[in-house]
């Protein structure tokens, strides 16, 4: 038997972490995705009733392959490929799989059917297939349960959404401080019931609360008759239940984990969180970030056309009302600039600037709260970091604009009156691009949510102000 086979369990799913001992590259482009040629030839042959021939295609690829290939096709083919699918459509296979696809594939499948594949996972996958299910097909799934898996699902789900409890493993090897390397070793050779996979295991005292970690590299290269409280490392990072699952990213990211305790309150063990969970969650807040600044909502391609839609919506009205303050300025300067055309030329051109200077800064600024760079101690001196910023960027600009504007419309005064707003808009957004967003965030309001529109506002309505005040102030108009 050659090695790709023994890599393959027996309903023909690979599950190996090595892809490209399996795959074959014809299958996979130099991004390492599915061929667009490749998932066509899947679908079609799933559709012509070639079912052997469509799994036979399939059962060569890693879960996450699988789970993309259902992520592109067609929410219409989706059923079709599952029935295809049959017993191959793992727990594995739908812990990889993009959420709003899986919750579609399993309102197909009968409540103990999903029982019996979440039972199959980690608590935190399986957690993740159930808690966005409806009340009572939540409830049908856990009735259908084994008890004890029940009762995991349950304490996991009784933990706030995106909190460490939510998050952590419960499967994990917990020691006694008092006992030897060699007690260690025979119970990992002759405990059934222990989690197959782990790289460290946890030292915990009479109250079952940790006090320390020792890897299996140490435990195996130690003789047996050493205590395991002398081998066992005392530093560790404790995670609290109730702790973010931003924060605990933040954590593993500072203090290079690999792997943590998570304790109760009582500062009992009660889970672990390891790296491959956190890779998730960077990734997510990371995109989360990001389309909130935009007011995009989840900004998944697979999201319903509702949901997006309403997402969407709510701030692009919430920008038109802010929009209307910039209006209502220019509608005051509006004998001004019937006097002098080139004012409504140039106006455009100070307010997006303005706007892309406050953008700079408002994503620097999310960012860095966002990893914990930008603190109370710190602030202050971040504001004045952009302000200096700002004030070097609107000089070179300034001295840009005005020299274009005094020589394209050989009006000096118009040069200078341009290259002041400018200065005066980069400053303005500089500093509404770093304090709007701290503001937010002393408020306990989401940054990345609201700033961008606050910012918009800003820029535009002192572009505005600034640029058409400082022309009747010149004596180049009048209102």
């Amino acid at each position: 038997m050659d090695e790709r086979e023994e890599s393959r369990p027996a309903d023909g799913v690979a599950t190996t972490d090595d892809r490209e001992a399996f795959i074959p590259e014809t299958e996979l482009d130099e991004d390492d995705r599915l061929k667009p040629d490749f998932v066509r030839d899947v679908i079609d042959l799933a559709e012509a009733g070639e079912s052997e021939a469509a799994r036979e295609r399939i059962g060569r690829l890693h879960p996450a392959d699988i789970a993309d290939l259902f992520e592109l096709a067609r929410s219409d083919e989706r059923p079709m490929l599952a029935a295809v699918l049959g017993d191959m459509l793992s727990a594995d296979v739908l812990a990889e799989m993009n959420d709003y696809v899986r919750e579609e594939l399993i309102g197909l499948l009968a409540p103990e059917q999903v029982a019996e594949l979440a039972s199959e996972l980690d608590t935190d996958d399986a957690v993740a297939i159930i808690e966005d299910m409806e009340a009572d097909e939540q409830q049908a799934v856990l009735d259908a349960m084994e008890p004890e898996d029940r009762a995991a699902i349950e304490d996991a789900l009784s933990f706030p959404e995106e909190s460490a409890g939510r998050l952590m493993q419960r499967d994990l090897v917990a020691v006694p401080e008092h006992v030897t390397v060699g007690d260690v070793i025979d119970r990992l050779r002759e405990d059934a019931e222990l989690t197959s996979d782990f790289w460290e295991i946890y030292v915990v005292d009479p109250m079952h609360r940790p006090v320390g970690t020792c890897q299996l590299s140490w435990i195996l290269r130690t003789p047996r008759d050493i205590a395991i409280s002398d081998v066992m490392k005392r530093e560790q990072t404790l995670i609290p239940v109730d702790m973010d699952q931003e924060e605990v990213a933040l954590r593993f990211q500072k203090y290079a984990l690999i792997s943590a305790a998570v304790v109760d309150k009582a500062g009992r063990l009660v889970g672990m969180i390891t790296v491959d969970d956190i890779v998730h969650i960077i990734q997510e807040e990371a995109g989360e970030d990001i389309l909130r600044l935009s007011g995009a909502g989840d900004g998944d391609i697979n999201e319903p056309i509702r949901e997006t839609y309403s997402a969407r919506v709510r701030w692009l009205i919430a920008n038109l009302g802010t929009a209307l303050v910039a209006s209502t300025i220019v509608g005051l300067f509006g004998g001004a600039i019937e006097q002098m055309v080139a004012l409504a030329a140039l106006m455009p051109i100070v307010a997006g600037v303005g706007g892309n200077a406050g953008t700079q800064t408002l994503a620097v600024t999310v960012r860095a709260l966002a990893m914990n760079q930008l603190t109370d101690s710190n602030s202050w001196r971040a504001i004045w970091r952009e302000m200096k910023i700002a004030l070097l960027n609107g000089g070179t600009i300034a001295l840009i604009a005005g020299a274009g504007t005094a020589l394209w419309f050989a009006n000096p005064a118009l040069g200078g009156v341009i290259a002041a707003a400018m200065i005066v808009n980069i400053f303005v957004a500089g500093v509404a691009g770093v304090a709007i967003p701290l503001l937010l965030d002393r408020l306990d309001q989401d940054p990345a949510v609201a700033s961008s529109i606050f910012v918009t506002m800003t820029t535009d309505s002192m572009g505005f102000l600034a640029f058409l005040g400082l022309a009747v102030l010149s004596g180049l108009t009048t209102l």
